[in-house]
């Protein structure tokens, strides 16, 4: 029998009519299906000011729809985030959020004594679903690791184990790859994963 799991997934992308979209709800639906608890947040949907506006001078106070975010981050033992590839990164959107809520005493904590610092969402696993409209290794090729900042900079860092998937190119996607992308989607979410 499978471990059931409580799964926080984060759609990344601002537009709940998406592609991401689509492979979110799959993974909501069979995962859901399959006994596992689920937490099932829009990133369009939240209400929050994603710029730091004094940088981390002065920590501005977090709206309740980060707060909410925190806690599903804590509730959760797994975590899937699914996000389109602009400009080589995270939808701004996203990365404000993550400026925001991933804080000192909730993501991480550096050690006083010493260099360094502990990962408070360590004992957690994350998967990461990164789309693409081209081919994801011609952008690695040519661009470098776009996926680096969100897998190792800030997930990796507040301590989760990471898992990645990069799909692409969407931009010239047929129904057979679209139907291939959903049943690889609807595997992980049968797992937990």
């Amino acid at each position: 029998m499978k471990q059931k799991k409580n799964i926080f997934v984060l759609l990344g992308h601002p537009d709940s009519d998406s592609l991401s979209a689509e492979l979110a709800r799959v993974y909501v639906e069979v995962a859901e299906a399959q006994g596992h608890n689920v937490r099932y947040v829009q990133l369009g949907d939240l209400d929050f000011d994603p710029i730091l506006h004094k940088g981390y001078k002065k920590i501005q106070e977090l709206e309740p729809d980060l707060l909410g975010v925190q806690e599903n981050m804590k509730w959760a033992d797994h975590f899937l985030l699914i996000y389109p590839n602009w400009w080589n990164t995270m939808p701004a959107l996203l990365k404000g959020m993550f400026d925001r809520m991933f804080l000192p005493d909730f993501a991480f904590r550096f050690y006083k004594d010493r260099p360094g610092w502990e990962g408070l969402l360590r004992g957690k696993t994350a998967r990461v679903i990164v789309l693409s409209g081209n081919t994801p290794l011609l952008i690695r090729f040519l661009f470098g690791d776009y996926t680096n900042e969100i897998t190792r900079g800030i997930l990796g860092f507040a301590g989760y184990k990471v898992f990645l998937n990069t799909f692409g190119p969407t931009q010239h996607r047929t129904p057979l790859q679209i139907a291939r992308w959903n049943k690889k989607v609807a595997k992980f979410a049968e797992h937990g994963i």
